[in-house]
Protein backbone atom coordinates (compact mmCIF):
# COMPACT_ATOMS: atom_id res chain seq x y z
CA UNK A 1 0.00 0.00 0.00
CA UNK A 2 1.10 3.57 -0.67
CA UNK A 3 -0.25 6.80 0.73
CA UNK A 4 0.34 9.80 2.96
CA UNK A 5 -0.76 7.51 5.79
CA UNK A 6 -0.05 3.79 5.61
CA UNK A 7 -1.02 1.30 8.31
CA UNK A 8 0.00 -2.30 7.56
CA UNK A 9 -1.19 -5.22 9.73
CA UNK A 10 -1.27 -3.03 12.85
CA UNK A 11 -1.98 -4.73 16.16
CA UNK A 12 -2.40 -3.48 19.71
CA UNK A 13 -3.11 -5.38 22.91
CA UNK A 14 -4.13 -4.05 26.28
CA UNK A 15 -3.77 -6.35 29.27
CA UNK A 16 -3.59 -9.35 26.95
CA UNK A 17 -6.80 -8.37 25.15
CA UNK A 18 -6.58 -7.40 21.45
CA UNK A 19 -7.70 -3.80 20.89
CA UNK A 20 -6.62 -3.68 17.23
CA UNK A 21 -6.10 -6.81 15.18
CA UNK A 22 -4.32 -6.85 11.79
CA UNK A 23 -5.56 -3.40 10.68
CA UNK A 24 -4.34 -2.24 7.26
CA UNK A 25 -5.38 1.17 5.94
CA UNK A 26 -3.86 3.52 3.38
CA UNK A 27 -4.90 7.12 2.66
CA UNK A 28 -3.45 8.82 -0.45
CA UNK A 29 -3.11 12.58 -0.72
CA UNK A 30 -6.34 14.48 -1.26
CA UNK A 31 -8.52 11.64 0.06
CA UNK A 32 -11.16 11.96 2.78
CA UNK A 33 -11.77 8.75 4.76
CA UNK A 34 -14.46 8.36 7.43
CA UNK A 35 -13.43 6.03 10.26
CA UNK A 36 -16.53 4.53 11.86
CA UNK A 37 -17.12 2.11 14.69
CA UNK A 38 -18.94 1.71 17.99
CA UNK A 39 -17.38 2.95 21.20
CA UNK A 40 -14.59 0.53 22.00
CA UNK A 41 -14.12 -0.56 18.38
CA UNK A 42 -10.56 0.81 18.34
CA UNK A 43 -10.87 4.19 16.59
CA UNK A 44 -9.18 6.24 19.32
CA UNK A 45 -6.47 3.61 19.79
CA UNK A 46 -5.66 3.70 16.07
CA UNK A 47 -5.39 7.49 16.13
CA UNK A 48 -3.09 7.35 19.17
CA UNK A 49 -0.87 4.86 17.35
CA UNK A 50 -0.72 7.10 14.27
CA UNK A 51 0.22 10.07 16.47
CA UNK A 52 2.92 8.04 18.21
CA UNK A 53 1.27 8.53 21.61
CA UNK A 54 1.25 4.79 22.30
CA UNK A 55 3.32 1.89 21.00
CA UNK A 56 1.87 -0.73 18.69
CA UNK A 57 2.38 -4.45 19.30
CA UNK A 58 2.63 -5.40 15.65
CA UNK A 59 2.61 -4.11 12.10
CA UNK A 60 3.91 -0.86 10.63
CA UNK A 61 2.66 2.73 10.43
CA UNK A 62 4.13 5.39 8.15
CA UNK A 63 3.28 9.09 7.74
CA UNK A 64 4.90 10.42 4.56
CA UNK A 65 7.53 7.72 5.00
CA UNK A 66 8.29 8.69 8.61
CA UNK A 67 7.63 6.76 11.82
CA UNK A 68 4.82 7.88 14.17
CA UNK A 69 6.05 10.33 16.80
CA UNK A 70 9.16 11.33 14.81
CA UNK A 71 9.80 15.00 14.10
CA UNK A 72 9.05 14.48 10.40
CA UNK A 73 5.74 12.75 11.14
CA UNK A 74 4.71 15.44 13.62
CA UNK A 75 5.49 18.21 11.14
CA UNK A 76 3.32 16.46 8.55
CA UNK A 77 0.37 15.79 10.87
CA UNK A 78 -2.38 17.96 12.33
CA UNK A 79 -4.74 16.60 14.97
CA UNK A 80 -8.11 17.84 16.20
CA UNK A 81 -9.26 15.93 19.32
CA UNK A 82 -12.89 15.66 20.30
CA UNK A 83 -12.28 17.21 23.72
CA UNK A 84 -10.25 20.42 23.44
CA UNK A 85 -8.46 21.94 26.43
CA UNK A 86 -7.02 25.36 25.59
CA UNK A 87 -5.58 27.87 28.07
CA UNK A 88 -8.59 30.03 28.87
CA UNK A 89 -6.56 33.10 29.85
CA UNK A 90 -5.23 33.50 26.30
CA UNK A 91 -7.17 35.07 23.46
CA UNK A 92 -7.87 33.09 20.33
CA UNK A 93 -5.32 35.16 18.43
CA UNK A 94 -2.64 34.69 21.10
CA UNK A 95 -3.14 30.94 21.22
CA UNK A 96 -2.99 30.50 17.46
CA UNK A 97 0.08 32.76 17.25
CA UNK A 98 1.79 30.58 19.86
CA UNK A 99 1.07 27.45 17.82
CA UNK A 100 2.32 29.21 14.69
CA UNK A 101 5.65 30.07 16.35
CA UNK A 102 5.99 26.50 17.66
CA UNK A 103 5.54 25.31 14.08
CA UNK A 104 8.11 27.76 12.74
CA UNK A 105 5.45 29.88 11.03
CA UNK A 106 4.77 33.59 11.11
CA UNK A 107 2.03 34.71 13.55
CA UNK A 108 0.82 36.96 10.72
CA UNK A 109 -0.68 33.84 9.11
CA UNK A 110 -3.17 33.43 11.94
CA UNK A 111 -5.47 36.37 11.11
CA UNK A 112 -6.82 34.91 7.85
CA UNK A 113 -7.24 31.50 9.49
CA UNK A 114 -9.32 32.95 12.32
CA UNK A 115 -11.50 34.70 9.74
CA UNK A 116 -11.79 31.48 7.74
CA UNK A 117 -13.24 29.56 10.70
CA UNK A 118 -15.57 32.41 11.66
CA UNK A 119 -13.66 33.64 14.72
CA UNK A 120 -12.49 36.99 13.35
CA UNK A 121 -14.83 39.06 15.58
CA UNK A 122 -13.89 36.98 18.66
CA UNK A 123 -10.14 36.71 17.95
CA UNK A 124 -9.18 39.04 20.82
CA UNK A 125 -11.56 37.61 23.39
CA UNK A 126 -10.25 35.26 26.07
CA UNK A 127 -10.84 31.60 25.25
CA UNK A 128 -12.54 31.16 28.63
CA UNK A 129 -15.47 33.12 27.19
CA UNK A 130 -15.74 30.89 24.10
CA UNK A 131 -18.57 28.41 23.65
CA UNK A 132 -17.77 24.75 22.91
CA UNK A 133 -18.43 25.34 19.23
CA UNK A 134 -16.09 28.34 19.17
CA UNK A 135 -13.32 26.30 20.82
CA UNK A 136 -13.89 23.61 18.21
CA UNK A 137 -13.49 26.18 15.44
CA UNK A 138 -10.29 27.45 17.07
CA UNK A 139 -8.99 23.88 17.02
CA UNK A 140 -9.85 23.68 13.34
CA UNK A 141 -7.85 26.87 12.71
CA UNK A 142 -4.91 25.17 14.42
CA UNK A 143 -5.30 22.19 12.05
CA UNK A 144 -5.10 24.55 9.07
CA UNK A 145 -1.76 25.98 10.18
CA UNK A 146 1.07 25.05 7.88
CA UNK A 147 -1.01 23.06 5.38
CA UNK A 148 -0.56 19.59 6.93
CA UNK A 149 -0.03 16.49 4.78
CA UNK A 150 -2.25 14.46 7.12
CA UNK A 151 -5.22 15.71 9.17
CA UNK A 152 -6.68 13.50 11.92
CA UNK A 153 -10.08 14.79 13.00
CA UNK A 154 -11.83 13.14 15.96
CA UNK A 155 -15.55 14.05 15.97
CA UNK A 156 -14.76 17.43 14.36
CA UNK A 157 -18.40 18.58 14.25
CA UNK A 158 -18.88 18.14 18.01
CA UNK A 159 -20.55 21.24 19.47
CA UNK A 160 -21.09 22.95 16.13
CA UNK A 161 -24.43 24.36 14.98
CA UNK A 162 -25.81 23.31 11.56
CA UNK A 163 -24.34 26.31 9.72
CA UNK A 164 -20.92 25.79 11.32
CA UNK A 165 -21.07 22.07 10.48
CA UNK A 166 -21.63 22.91 6.82
CA UNK A 167 -18.69 25.31 6.91
CA UNK A 168 -16.54 22.67 8.65
CA UNK A 169 -17.00 20.20 5.82
CA UNK A 170 -16.35 22.94 3.27
CA UNK A 171 -12.99 23.50 4.96
CA UNK A 172 -12.31 19.74 4.98
CA UNK A 173 -13.06 19.73 1.25
CA UNK A 174 -10.52 22.55 0.79
CA UNK A 175 -7.92 20.62 2.78
CA UNK A 176 -8.39 17.56 0.58
CA UNK A 177 -8.34 19.67 -2.60
CA UNK A 178 -4.95 21.04 -1.54
CA UNK A 179 -3.59 17.48 -1.22
CA UNK A 180 -4.08 16.78 2.50
CA UNK A 181 -5.06 13.23 3.43
CA UNK A 182 -7.96 13.46 5.90
CA UNK A 183 -9.08 10.82 8.40
CA UNK A 184 -12.37 11.67 10.16
CA UNK A 185 -13.44 9.58 13.16
CA UNK A 186 -17.14 10.21 13.60
CA UNK A 187 -20.52 8.90 14.70
CA UNK A 188 -22.35 11.42 12.49
CA UNK A 189 -23.16 8.98 9.70
CA UNK A 190 -25.45 11.29 7.73
CA UNK A 191 -22.80 14.01 7.57
CA UNK A 192 -19.84 11.89 6.49
CA UNK A 193 -21.90 9.89 3.99
CA UNK A 194 -21.88 12.72 1.44
CA UNK A 195 -18.58 14.38 2.37
CA UNK A 196 -16.01 11.58 2.27
CA UNK A 197 -14.43 9.49 -0.46
CA UNK A 198 -14.17 6.21 1.44
CA UNK A 199 -15.72 4.55 4.47
CA UNK A 200 -13.61 2.47 6.87
CA UNK A 201 -15.44 0.54 9.61
CA UNK A 202 -13.83 -1.00 12.68
CA UNK A 203 -15.59 -3.77 14.55
CA UNK A 204 -14.07 -5.14 17.76
CA UNK A 205 -10.61 -4.07 16.64
CA UNK A 206 -10.81 -5.43 13.10
CA UNK A 207 -11.23 -3.42 9.92
CA UNK A 208 -14.35 -5.00 8.41
CA UNK A 209 -14.94 -2.50 5.59
CA UNK A 210 -12.82 -0.05 3.61
CA UNK A 211 -14.14 1.15 0.27
CA UNK A 212 -16.41 3.65 -1.45
CA UNK A 213 -20.04 3.75 -0.39
CA UNK A 214 -21.17 2.29 -3.73
CA UNK A 215 -18.72 -0.61 -3.59
CA UNK A 216 -19.64 -1.41 0.01
CA UNK A 217 -23.32 -1.43 -0.90
CA UNK A 218 -22.71 -3.85 -3.78
CA UNK A 219 -20.58 -6.13 -1.61
CA UNK A 220 -23.19 -6.14 1.14
CA UNK A 221 -25.96 -7.07 -1.29
CA UNK A 222 -28.45 -4.79 0.48
CA UNK A 223 -31.65 -4.13 -1.45
CA UNK A 224 -32.65 -1.01 -3.32
CA UNK A 225 -36.08 0.36 -2.34
CA UNK A 226 -38.52 1.49 -5.02
CA UNK A 227 -41.34 3.55 -3.55
CA UNK A 228 -44.17 3.64 -6.10
CA UNK A 229 -47.06 6.11 -5.81
CA UNK A 230 -50.20 4.90 -7.54
CA UNK A 231 -52.38 7.23 -9.59
CA UNK A 232 -55.34 6.22 -7.42
CA UNK A 233 -55.98 3.97 -4.45
CA UNK A 234 -57.45 1.13 -6.48
CA UNK A 235 -54.34 1.03 -8.67
CA UNK A 236 -52.07 0.54 -5.65
CA UNK A 237 -53.50 -2.95 -5.11
CA UNK A 238 -52.85 -3.80 -8.76
CA UNK A 239 -49.25 -2.56 -8.55
CA UNK A 240 -48.63 -4.55 -5.38
CA UNK A 241 -50.13 -7.69 -6.89
CA UNK A 242 -48.18 -7.52 -10.18
CA UNK A 243 -44.81 -6.58 -8.69
CA UNK A 244 -44.83 -8.47 -5.40
CA UNK A 245 -44.46 -5.18 -3.54
CA UNK A 246 -45.97 -4.27 -0.18
CA UNK A 247 -48.66 -1.64 0.38
CA UNK A 248 -47.33 0.98 2.79
CA UNK A 249 -50.34 3.28 2.75
CA UNK A 250 -53.41 3.88 0.64
CA UNK A 251 -51.53 5.15 -2.41
CA UNK A 252 -47.99 3.74 -2.19
CA UNK A 253 -46.27 0.42 -2.77
CA UNK A 254 -42.75 -0.44 -1.61
CA UNK A 255 -40.63 -2.82 -3.68
CA UNK A 256 -37.30 -4.13 -2.41
CA UNK A 257 -34.93 -5.70 -4.91
CA UNK A 258 -31.20 -6.39 -5.41
CA UNK A 259 -29.29 -3.67 -7.28
CA UNK A 260 -28.96 -5.85 -10.40
CA UNK A 261 -32.75 -6.26 -10.56
CA UNK A 262 -33.51 -2.53 -10.45
CA UNK A 263 -33.89 -2.07 -14.22
CA UNK A 264 -36.12 -5.17 -14.73
CA UNK A 265 -38.32 -3.89 -11.89
CA UNK A 266 -38.55 -0.46 -13.53
CA UNK A 267 -39.46 -2.08 -16.86
CA UNK A 268 -42.28 -3.98 -15.15
CA UNK A 269 -43.55 -0.76 -13.61
CA UNK A 270 -43.40 1.07 -16.94
CA UNK A 271 -45.68 -1.62 -18.33
CA UNK A 272 -48.34 -0.60 -15.83
CA UNK A 273 -48.80 2.69 -17.66
CA UNK A 274 -50.99 5.32 -16.01
CA UNK A 275 -51.40 3.22 -12.88
CA UNK A 276 -48.01 4.56 -11.76
CA UNK A 277 -47.95 8.26 -10.83
CA UNK A 278 -44.38 8.49 -9.48
CA UNK A 279 -41.37 6.40 -8.45
CA UNK A 280 -38.69 7.17 -5.85
CA UNK A 281 -35.50 5.07 -5.87
CA UNK A 282 -33.54 4.80 -2.61
CA UNK A 283 -30.20 2.92 -2.58
CA UNK A 284 -28.82 1.58 0.73
CA UNK A 285 -27.60 4.46 2.89
CA UNK A 286 -24.62 4.59 5.20
CA UNK A 287 -26.74 3.83 8.28
CA UNK A 288 -27.88 0.54 6.74
CA UNK A 289 -24.36 -0.30 5.61
CA UNK A 290 -22.97 0.54 9.04
CA UNK A 291 -25.47 -1.78 10.72
CA UNK A 292 -24.57 -4.51 8.23
CA UNK A 293 -20.80 -4.29 8.60
CA UNK A 294 -20.81 -3.66 12.33
CA UNK A 295 -22.86 -6.78 12.92
CA UNK A 296 -26.21 -5.12 13.45
CA UNK A 297 -25.18 -3.57 16.76
CA UNK A 298 -26.59 -0.19 17.76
Amino acid sequence: MTGILTCAHVGKRRGGTPVLNDVSLSIPEGTRVALLGHNGAGKSTLIKLILGLTARDGGEISICGAAPGSNAARRATAYLPEALAFQGALTGRELLAMFARLSGLSPRETGPLLERVGLGPAADRRIATYSKGMRQRLGLAQVLLGRPRLALLDEPASGLDPVSRHELYAIIDELAASGTAVLIASHALTEVEARTDRIAILRQGRLVADDTLGNLARAAGLPIVLRVRASETAMAERIASETGGARVNGMSVEIRCPAEEKMPALHRLSGLGEAVADIDITPPGLEELYRHYSGGLT
